[in-house]
């Protein structure tokens, strides 16, 4: 089957949206044929998968881009203008417009660039030959200078030249190798890159917390990230960047589950699969969670093991003074690892959380300062033991019941120091 040419401008929507062809109007108005699609539209369309984003590339330098879509009445935001970047709006859509650029020189995070008008010196200057191809928007004729056709087509992922080079202009590529093979690996991923992944992965120790999270995210945000995750443990990648993922098979487990089940891909909860919940403050802290994601992770570990065995007043006792939502997503984790029966148990289980409603303990401190305690620390401690009482009975225990056993809470407290 031969290789395609040209994009199908018929077929390819993204393309003939009234922004989008207002946006290349503008520039080439400043400019004629100094503008090409790239990146994950272009790849994505050859993949036959849905295109988001729709980035260009121009010859015209930064300030003539501005200027150009200023003439042409639409909004402009300069994104990245040190690396030649910029973001028209139109309609509230953003397109991606950046121009031909090379690296003259790089620390493994950030790279220092000139602008350039040739189409060849940018293609080398990226990081996977498929995100590479540029497409033509007057007639979708394909330009394809590091021959990333045939790895869309194919659905492998490979540097564009030397992935030793490539990885040390920016030690983030390698996340986003494993990232882009979660996500568009249809065969093995390519055995040079990999190699380069393993011999360099020390470098993502240089990264932020910030860039690391949010592509191991994105990375996990993948329909079926198993292989990709097997593959960065062998590299031993995986390793630099989260020591405590020493639970991937249970991940991988749990991802099975997942599509089992028809539940939506979590990133969150596949990497509280992934790792020791022991861990779960040293992980928040390393990644610089957010404070949602973080609290997630306290409760997945205050809610502890998920026992099959448990019956449905067990588990109440549990919930009262814990987050439902965390022994939910520790029993989500724990069915991917059980056999059918005990995983029906713990599906029971988790469908009693759903339902479940906080019982009302019956007793306050007005009660207590009624039978003559003064408010303060011993009162407070009473009514907590109480609570403990009223919890190991099935939540049975009434108001006169548990103030008829106040003596067995502790003495001292009532005014007049009465006992």
């Amino acid at each position: 089957m031969s290789q395609p040419t040209h994009l199908d401008l018929k077929q390819t929507k993204w393309m003939n949206t009234p922004a989008t062809r207002q946006v290349v109007q503008a520039l080439t108005d400043a400019k004629p044929d100094c503008v090409r699609f790239v990146g994950g539209c272009v790849r994505n369309t050859l993949m036959d998968r849905p295109a988001d984003d729709v980035d260009m590339a121009t010859q015209l330098e930064p300030d003539a881009v501005i200027a150009a879509l200023k003439k042409a009445d639409i909004h402009v935001v300069p994104t990245g203008l040190a690396h030649g970047t910029v973001s028209a709006i139109v309609g509230g859509k953003p397109f991606e417009i950046t121009t031909l650029r090379k690296d003259v020189a790089t620390d493994g995070r950030h790279a220092e660039v000139v602008f350039t008008t040739d189409w060849e010196e940018d293609s080398a200057r990226r990081d996977f030959r498929f995100n590479a191809i540029y497409a033509d928007p007057t007639d979708g004729a394909l330009y394809d200078p590091q021959d990333g056709i045939k790895d869309a087509l194919a659905g492998h992922v490979a540097f564009v030249g030397d992935p030793d080079t490539r990885i040390r202009e920016d030690y983030l590529r390698i996340l986003r190798f494993f990232r882009f093979f979660a996500w568009y690996g249809e065969v093995r991923p390519d055995r040079d890159s990999v190699k380069a992944c393993a011999r360099l992965k020390d470098g993502m120790g240089k990264l932020s917390a910030e860039r690391v999270w949010k592509e191991l995210k994105k990375l996990l945000s993948a329909p079926d990230p198993s292989k990709s995750l097997r593959w960065m443990r062998t590299a031993e990648a995986l390793q630099v960047i989260l020591p405590e993922s020493i639970h991937v098979d249970r991940a991988c487990a749990f991802i099975a589950l997942e599509k089992e089940m028809g539940w939506a891909p979590d990133p969150v909860l596949r990497l509280m699969a992934m790792v020791d919940a022991r861990r779960w403050s040293v992980i928040a802290k390393r990644l610089k969670l957010s404070n949602k994601e973080k609290n997630r992770m306290k409760a997945w570990f205050d809610a502890g093991e998920v026992d099959p065995g448990e019956d449905y007043m067990d588990v109440s006792r549990r919930f009262y003074r814990k987050i439902v939502s965390g022994y939910v997503d520790a029993a989500k984790i724990a069915m991917g690892t059980l056999f059918d029966r005990d995983r029906r148990n713990v599906q029971d289980l988790m469908e009693f959380a759903d339902e479940w409603e906080r019982p009302v303990f019956p007793v306050s401190a007005k009660n207590l300062m009624d039978e003559g305690y003064t408010e303060g620390r011993e009162l407070g401690d009473i009514l907590w033991d109480m609570e403990d009482e009223w919890i190991a009975s099935g939540f049975a225990l009434s108001t006169s019941e548990l103030i008829a056993k106040i003596g067995n809470f502790g003495t001292g407290g009532k005014s007049g120091g009465q006992g």
